[in-house]
């Protein structure tokens, strides 16, 4: 009797959690407006994984996933899962207007991953003309749309994504974004792992830009805080700026960060679409045009609302660490963006 009143008491736990499940996926189809999303490299290492999990948001009405190899079977795999969103594949550049035409999001992870021995600078030459590309098409087919830039070099990418918009007369600075989320996933993670806490209830913000020296935790100014050795401090900044790294040597020559850089790729997308449609007090860290320092992008925490950015914050009071960190990455980030500005501009 014992057994079925277990069995009885887990039956109605499902009933109970079912139902939920159920009513949350209703109201988020009744309450929210009509949302198309588009993933542009979808059928990548980051695009598949991102692709499945923007078919979970309930803020997605349409996705419409895009690449020029392999995306028909990723979007019939997707389009079997029981989740809202409508699915369509496109191949191909010519199939490239159809994916973008009234797109409210395009999130852009396309391009080559990070191989051992290679910089962010090597995968400069090859990412900086797809991006180029894929932008050019938003501008002739969704301008107003939200871009969430992911494709690496983002301290360059992004800088691109501006000029090209620029030369077609369609750039708004408060719609394009580079998506330093996985920093700030990776210093949560470190961070409440070093201090024993629960890292659901960790912030900690992530300033500057997205590769090596110009990625800046301030955990000086992490939630719940915790006291922490200068060597300690050192090592978890250092960890965080080489995540990357650290996952490109572990694959071992098979790939760089997917899995983690996908879920803070859906993470922020989310909140992009959340802002649009009018929640209030969603606050991300990411790169974007920017007065906050004198490097004209970079990242600190920033407000997403209807328009997209509705407020940048500024860095708050700093340790001399972190004083020192944000000095060291200025020539750096200069640098990168210079370059992706040079790189529009000799096309």
């Amino acid at each position: 009797s014992e057994l079925k009143k277990n069995v009885l008491e887990a039956r109605q736990v499902n009933n109970v959690v079912g139902k939920a499940l159920r009513s949350f996926s209703a109201a988020a189809a009744e309450g929210t407006p009509e949302r198309k999303v588009a993933v542009l490299g979808a059928a990548g290492g980051i695009g598949q994984t991102l692709s499945l999990l923007m078919k979970m948001s309930p803020s997605v009405t349409k996705l419409s996933l895009y690449d020029i190899v392999n995306t028909p079977g990723v979007a019939a795999d997707c389009s079997h899962v029981n989740t809202g969103a409508q699915v369509t594949g496109h191949v191909g550049a010519e199939q490239l207007d159809d994916a973008l035409k009234g797109c409210d999001v395009v999130v852009i992870p396309a391009g080559v991953p990070r191989k051992p021995g290679m910089t962010r600078d090597d995968l400069f030459a090859i990412n900086a003309g797809i991006v180029a590309g894929l932008v050019e098409g938003v501008a002739k087919n969704c301008p107003e749309a939200i871009i969430t830039m992911i494709s690496n070099p983002v301290n360059s990418t992004v800088p691109i994504a501006a000029e090209i918009l620029k030369k077609h007369g369609v750039y708004n600075p408060k719609k394009l974004f580079g998506v330093t989320t996985l920093d700030v996933v990776r210093a949560k993670t470190f961070y409440a792992e070093k201090n024993g806490l629960d890292v659901n209830t960790v912030d900690v913000p992530v300033v500057g830009g997205h590769a090596g020296v110009t990625i800046l935790p301030l955990f000086s100014q992490a939630t719940p805080y915790a006291q922490m050795s200068d060597e300690v401090l050192d090592a978890l900044t250092k960890r965080t700026q080489d995540g990357g790294t650290e996952v490109v040597q572990a694959k071992a020559g098979k790939g760089s960060a997917t899995l983690s850089m996908a879920y803070a790729g859906a993470l922020f997308a989310d909140a992009a679409l959340r802002g649009l449609n009018g929640v209030s007090d969603v606050v991300e860290c990411s790169y974007v045009e920017s007065s906050v320092t004198e490097a004209p992008f970079f990242s600190s925490k920033v407000k997403l609302g209807p328009d997209g950015v509705s407020e940048i914050y500024g860095l708050g009071d700093l340790s001399d660490y972190e004083q020192e960190g944000l000095k060291t990455m200025m020539p750096e980030l200069h640098a990168s963006i210079e370059k992706g500005i040079n790189f529009v501009k000799n096309m």
